[in-house]
C-alpha cells in the first residue's frame, strides 16, 4: 500500500512569538507513516534535518516569493526523478517520479496563491502543464490550493469571513465565489479524490481566515483514480493543534517497484 499525505504545517511549525509545533507535526507523521508526504509552508524549517526525524527523504523546492515546499518519501520507494517545476509560483511546486509496481507515480506538491483567485488560476494552468505529460498515466497532484471547488455553492461560508479574508474567495465582481483554479485541473483531466472526505480547516490552533473549508487536495490522473483510494481528512488531538490545517491523506493498492534480477 502506497500511502500519500498533504499538509500545510504553516510558517515551518513555529509561530513567530508562539509556539514551536514541529514536535506535534512530526508525531502526527510518525503515527500516521507516509510514504509520499506533500508539505507545504516550509519558511524556517530545516527540512532535511527534520526529514531525516520521521525516516523521510526530503525533495525540496525553493520559492521566489513565499515559503518553500517539499515532498518527503519513504526509503522503501525508488525516485525515479525529481526537480522543481521551472515557474515563478509565489509559493513553489515540486515534482517526484516514484516506481510502483503498476508503473511510474508523479506526484506534483505544490501551494497555490493565497489572496488573488486570477493569480491561483494562472497557477493551476501550470500545475496542469507540469502533468500534461502523464495525464495518461499514474500521476497525483497534491497540495494546499488555497480556493474552493466548482461543486455547490460556498456563498454562506465565504459570507461568514471578515472582509479581508472573504475577498480572497470572490471574483472581482464580489460576489461570484472563486472555483475557477480548481474547475482548470479538472477540466485537464484530473479526478478529485477528497470530494466527501470534508473540510481541512480551520483547526483548533486557528484560522481565523477559514469557515469550514476544503482547502487541500489530492487530484488524480484517471489511471490512478480507478484504484479507488480511501482517502480521509486526518482529526486528531495533536492534529487539531499541530497546524492551521488538518492534514489529507489517500491510501493506494500499490508497492514498490523492485530491482530487476
Amino acid at each position: 500500500m502506497l500511502r500519500v499525505m498533504t499538509w500545510n504545517i504553516r510558517t515551518g511549525g513555529r509561530d513567530r512569538g508562539g509556539p514551536d509545533r514541529r514536535a506535534l507535526v512530526a508525531r502526527v507523521i510518525a503515527r500516521q507513516r507516509p510514504d509520499l508526504l506533500a508539505l507545504q509552508e516550509l519558511g524556517g524549517l530545516d527540512v532535511a534535518g527534520f526529514a531525516a526525524s520521521v525516516g523521510l527523504r526530503p525533495y525540496l523546492a525553493r520559492s521566489w516569493l513565499g515559503q518553500p515546499v517539499a515532498l518527503l518519501v519513504a526509503p522503501a520507494w525508488p525516485v525515479l526523478a525529481a526537480a522543481p517545476v521551472r515557474r515563478p509560483f509565489h509559493h513553489a511546486a515540486q515534482r517526484v517520479v516514484v516506481g510502483t509496481d503498476a508503473g511510474p507515480l508523479t506526484v506534483l506538491g505544490t501551494h497555490l496563491y493565497p489572496y488573488s483567485g486570477t493569480r491561483r488560476l494562472v497557477e493551476a494552468r501550470w500545475a496542469a502543464a507540469a502533468l500534461r505529460r502523464s495525464r495518461d498515466d499514474l500521476a497525483l497532484l497534491a497540495g494546499d490550493l488555497n480556493t474552493l471547488d466548482p461543486y455547490a455553492g460556498h456563498a454562506d461560508r465565504v459570507g461568514r469571513l471578515p472582509p479581508a479574508y472573504r475577498r480572497r474567495h470572490l471574483r472581482r465582481d464580489g460576489r461570484t465565489v472563486e472555483t475557477r483554479a480548481v474547475a482548470r485541473l479538472l477540466a485537464a483531466g484530473l479526478v478529485d479524490l477528497g470530494v466527501s472526505a470534508g473540510p481541512t480547516v480551520p483547526t483548533a490552533h486557528g484560522g481565523a481566515e477559514f469557515a469550514d473549508m476544503r482547502l487541500d487536495y489530492l487530484l488524480a490522473t484517471p489511471k490512478l483514480a480507478t484504484l479507488h483510494p480511501h482517502v480521509s481528512v486526518i482529526r486528531t488531538p495533536d492534529t487539531a493543534h499541530a497546524s492551521d490545517h488538518h492534514p489529507l491523506q489517500a491510501d493506494f493498492p500499490l508497492t514498490p517497484l523492485t530491482p530487476s534480477r
